[in-house]
């Protein structure tokens, strides 16, 4: 994980194609390096969550996203369907989540960096 900053925004970034998160646990790595840098954004990618982040049945999302909602820390998630499949209950979460402002999934950095920065 990283701080990235571009055009005067700054935002907590997972690395691209390494793995980070193996639990739901380990969302407290995700709010530390945002408090620490004063940060309540972040911006991550499917592989830098856990494997069944994306089942729904899990529990694994909800724990993530209800503790980063907890702490008013917004999450961009970069996914492509090669990096997981999504199912019917968690493309409805998905979809539900457009309605708020804490958690969007895009198809590219950029996508997701814009959503993050025009907050």
């Amino acid at each position: 994980m990283k701080i990235s900053e571009e055009s005067g925004f700054r935002f907590v970034e997972g690395l691209p194609s390494r793995e980070f998160m193996s639990t739901a646990k380990d969302v407290d790595l995700v709010i530390e390096a945002c408090f620490s840098s004063h940060i309540k954004v972040a911006l991550l990618y499917a592989t830098n969550l856990p494997k069944n982040f994306f089942d729904l049945s899990s529990g694994e999302a909800g724990t993530i996203l209800q503790k980063l909602r907890n702490y008013r820390i917004r999450l961009a998630v970069v996914w492509t369907a090669e990096d997981a499949q999504l199912n019917t209950r968690f493309r409805e979460m998905a979809r539900e989540e457009k309605r708020g402002n804490h958690f969007r999934l895009f198809e590219s950095r950029e996508e997701a960096w814009a959503w993050l920065a025009e907050q």
